[in-house]
C-alpha cells in the first residue's frame, strides 16, 4: 500500500498542477504554493549536492519537468490574481517591497541580472555539458562492455554482477540522453519567465489604467511592484534548480559528495594553498589595493594548509605506529615461534599505498576478486584454490609494490600508481592516449597508467582501462592458472577423491588403495595440469586411470591413458571441432627413431645434434602457425607424445604437443609442415 499510496499522492499532485492553469487560486493559498516552490528548489539543490553519482538521482529529468511546471502553474496564478485583484499574496508583495526597496527600476535590474545570469551563464553551460555528456556516453557504452566482458571471461566477476554493470552503463546512457533534453527545459523556463514579467507589466498597467480608472504613473506603482515581486519569486526557485541542474551533469567522474570532492580535490593539497597564501600576501603589500582583506585571507589560506600537512603527518605516523606494534604484539604471543616454521601456501603481500585495494570500507574488492578466482579456476580446470592470504609488507616492499607468493617463494610482483588506471590498447585504438608508459603485469603487453579523469577519453579511443584492484587479480589468477600443478597436493587429491565417492562409491574402491594410491594419482593430474588440461571430468579420469593401472603403474603411460579418454575434451579446448586448424606434424620415420630410443621410466637418448636439429626446424615450422593467429600445436604419435613434450618444454614451453588418439572424429586439422630429424 506504501507504493501505492505514493504512486497516488504524486499522480494528484500534477493533476492539481495543471488543474492551477485554469482554476482561479486565493492569494493566501498562494502564499503557500510559492514557499512549496522555494522549498522543493532547495531541497532540490541540496540532494544534488549530497549525490556521489548522477544514477542516485535518475528520477532528476522527469522531476525538473514536473518542477518546471509547476512554477510556470504558479506565474499564470499569479498574473491572474495581479490583473483581477491588484493583489497577488504578501509572498510576492514582501518581495516587490523589501527585496528591491519598494523601487521597480531597481527590481526590474535585479530581476533582468538573474534571468541573465540564469540563462547565458548557468542554463546555457549545463545544455552544452549535457549535450556532450550523451554524446560521450553513448560513445563509449561498446567499450564499457568489452571490459565487462573481458572481467567475467577472466572471473573476476558473476554473471550476476556482469548483468549489473550492464545495467548501469544503460541506466547511466538513458539518463544523460533525458537530461540533454531536460537541459531544454530550463532554458524555455528561463525565455518563459522574462516574456510572463513584461506581459504582467503591459497587462497591469492596461487594466489599471482602462478598467480600474488608475492614472499611468499610479498603475506603474501598483503593477510594477507586483510583477516585479511575481518575477524575483518565480526566478530565485527557477535559479536554483538551475545550478542544481549544473551541479548533476557536471559531476560524472565524482565518486564522492561535492563537499568531499571540494575537500578533496581542492583543500587537501597544502602545496597549492600555500603558494595562494603567497600571492595573497603578495597583493596586501602593494599600496594601494586594501591590505586587510588579502592579508586575513593569505592568514587563513596559510593556516589550512599547515593543519593540512599535520593531519597527514600525524595519519602517517599513527598507521606506522600501528604496524609495529602490531609487529610486536606478534613476536610476544606464544605461539608466534610455531607460525615462524608454517609456510603459507599462497599469499598476496601489499605495499603501504595499496593497502586500500584490501580494505573494502575503503571502496577496495580485492578481496571479492580473489573469491571470484577461485569459483572460476574452479569451474574452469577443476582445481580448488587454498584460501590466499592478504597482508601487508611494509617494511620490506615498496609503497606502490605488490608480491605474490607461492609457498613463501615469490612467483610474481607489480607496481600499482595510486590514482592511477592502466589502459590497454586491444589493437583498434583510434589514437594514442597520453600517460605513464608500463607493461601490463600479467602479460607483459604495453600499457600507459592514465588518470582516473582521463578514463572515458581513453575508452572512446578504444582502449581497455583496468581498475588496479582487477590488474593484480588478473596476474593472480594467470599466475595460479601457470602454476596449477604445484597447488595439487595429496590433502586436495583426497577432497577430490571424496568428491567423487559421493556419487561413485564403486569406482573408487576399485581404483584405492588396490591399484594406485593417492601419490601415484596426485603425479597423473600434476601432468596433465601442467600442460593446462582442466581435471574436471574426475570420474572419466578414475575411470582411465582403473582401466590402465592393471598393465602397468607407469606414471607416463597412465598420463597418456587418460589424455587419450579426455580426446573429445581436447579436440574442443584448441577448437579442432569449430575450423580447420592448422598444425605441425612429426615425420614418421622420425617417430620411430624416437620410439626405438625409449626405455620405460627414462627420458630419450637421443644425440644432442638430433634435438636440436628438431627443435630448430620445429621452430621454423611454427612459425607459420602463430602467424595464421592459432596455437602453435605438435601433432605426433601417442608413444612418443609424452617424451616430445618433455624434450621441448624448456625450449619451448608454449608448444602443446597432441597425439592423434587424442583427437575425436569431429577434429579437422591442417598440416602445414612436417619436422624430419637429420
Amino acid at each position: 500500500m506504501k507504493g501505492l499510496g505514493s504512486e497516488v499522492l504524486v499522480s494528484l499532485a500534477l493533476i492539481a498542477v495543471i488543474v492551477m492553469l485554469v482554476v482561479p487560486m486565493p492569494w493566501f493559498l498562494m502564499d503557500v504554493m510559492l514557499a512549496v516552490n522555494l522549498t522543493l528548489a532547495v531541497v532540490i539543490l541540496l540532494v544534488t549536492m549530497f549525490t556521489k553519482q548522477p544514477l542516485e538521482f535518475s528520477i532528476f529529468p522527469a522531476l525538473l519537468l514536473i518542477a518546471t511546471l509547476y512554477r510556470l502553474a504558479l506565474n499564470v496564478s499569479s498574473t491572474r490574481l495581479i490583473l483581477l485583484q491588484g493583489f497577488a499574496g504578501r509572498v510576492i508583495a514582501a518581495f516587490g517591497m523589501f527585496v528591491v526597496g519598494g523601487n521597480p527600476v531597481v527590481g526590474f535590474v535585479v530581476f533582468l541580472i538573474l534571468v541573465i545570469i540564469q540563462f547565458v551563464v548557468i542554463t546555457k553551460g549545463a545544455e552544452r555539458v549535457a549535450e556532450v555528456a550523451a554524446r560521450f556516453t553513448l560513445d563509449a557504452m561498446p567499450g564499457k562492455q568489452m571490459s565487462i566482458d573481458a572481467d567475467l571471461n577472466a572471473g573476476l566477476i558473476t554473471e550476476d554482477q556482469a548483468r549489473t554493470r550492464r545495467s548501469d552503463i544503460e541506466r547511466e546512457a538513458d539518463f544523460y540522453g533525458a537530461m540533454d533534453g531536460a537541459s531544454k527545459f530550463v532554458k524555455g523556463d528561463a525565455i518563459a519567465g522574462l516574456i510572463i514579467t513584461v506581459i504582467n507589466l503591459l497587462g497591469g498597467i492596461l487594466t489599471g489604467v482602462m478598467q480600474r480608472g488608475l492614472s499611468a504613473g499610479e498603475a506603474w506603482d501598483t503593477y510594477a511592484l507586483l510583477t516585479v515581486g511575481d518575477g524575483l519569486v518565480s526566478q530565485m526557485p527557477a535559479l536554483i534548480i538551475s545550478t542544481a541542474t549544473g551541479i548533476v551533469v557536471t559531476r560524472a567522474a565524482s565518486t564522492g559528495t561535492l563537499g568531499q570532492d571540494l575537500i578533496l580535490q581542492i583543500v587537501n593539497e597544502p602545496k597549492v594553498l600555500y603558494l595562494g597564501g603567497v600571492v595573497l600576501l603578495f597583493l596586501a603589500l602593494i599600496p594601494g589595493l586594501p591590505g586587510v582583506p588579502f592579508g586575513l585571507l593569505a592568514l587563513v589560506l596559510g593556516l589550512v594548509a599547515w593543519r593540512t600537512t599535520a593531519d597527514r603527518q600525524q595519519e602517517a605516523a599513527t598507521q606506522q605506529q600501528r604496524a609495529e606494534e602490531m609487529e610486536k604484539e606478534e613476536v610476544r604471543r606464544p605461539e608466534s615461534v610455531m607460525d615462524l616454521i608454517q609456510v603459507e601456501l599462497l599469499e598476496i603481500e601489499l605495499g603501504l599505498n595499496l593497502l586500500y585495494l584490501a580494505d573494502a570500507t575503503e571502496g577496495g574488492d580485492l578481496l571479492e576478486r580473489i573469491v571470484m578466482i577461485r569459483r572460476q579456476l574452479a569451474m574452469e580446470i577443476g582445481i580448488i584454490v587454498p584460501p590466499i592470504r592478504v597482508r601487508d609488507n611494509i617494511g620490506r616492499l615498496d609503497p606502490s609494490a605488490y608480491s605474490i607468493k607461492l609457498r613463501g617463494v615469490e612467483i610474481g610482483s607489480g607496481q600499482i600508481l595510486t590514482g592511477h588506471l592502466l589502459a590497454m590498447d586491444a589493437g583498434h585504438a583510434a589514437e594514442e592516449v597520453e600517460g605513464i608508459p608500463t607493461k601490463e603485469p600479467a602479460f607483459g603487453l604495453p600499457a600507459v597508467w592514465i588518470g582516473e579523469n582521463d578514463r572515458t577519453k581513453a575508452e572512446l579511443a578504444g582502449y581497455t582501462v583496468i581498475e588496479p584492484s582487477a590488474v593484480v587479480a588478473t596476474h593472480l589468477s594467470e599466475l595460479l592458472k601457470r602454476h596449477s600443478a604445484e597447488l595439487i597436493t595429496r590433502q586436495e587429491v583426497q577432497n577430490l577423491v571424496n568428491l567423487v565417492k559421493d556419487k561413485h562409491p564403486a569406482l573408487i574402491e576399485d581404483l584405492i588403495p588396490a591399484l594406485l594410491g593417492l601419490g601415484e594419482i596426485q603425479k597423473v593430474l600434476q601432468n596433465l595440469l601442467h600442460e593446462d588440461l582442466p581435471i574436471r571430468d574426475l570420474v572419466t579420469i578414475f575411470e582411465s586411470l582403473a582401466d590402465g593401472a592393471r598393465e602397468t603403474r607407469d606414471i607416463a603411460h597412465l598420463t597418456e591413458r587418460v589424455r587419450q579418454a579426455l580426446a573429445r575434451s581436447i579436440t574442443r579446448q584448441y577448437g579442432f571441432d569449430k575450423q580447420r586448424t592448422p598444425v605441425v606434424v612429426l615425420d614418421p620415420e622420425t617417430d620411430a627413431r624416437l620410439l626405438a630410443t625409449i626405455e620405460e621410466g627414462r627420458p630419450l637418448s637421443i644425440h644432442a645434434d638430433m634435438i636440436s636439429h628438431l627443435l630448430t626446424e620445429l621452430n621454423q615450422k611454427l612459425e607459420q602457425v602463430v602467424s595464421r593467429g592459432h596455437w602453435p600445436i605438435l601433432v605426433c604419435s601417442p608413444l612418443v607424445r609424452y617424451y616430445v613434450k618433455r624434450m621441448t618444454e624448456r625450449t619451448l614451453p608454449r608448444l602443446v604437443v597432441l597425439s592423434y588418439d587424442e583427437l575425436d572424429s569431429s577434429a579437422q586439422i591442417e598440416s602445414v609442415g612436417v619436422v624430419k630429424a637429420v
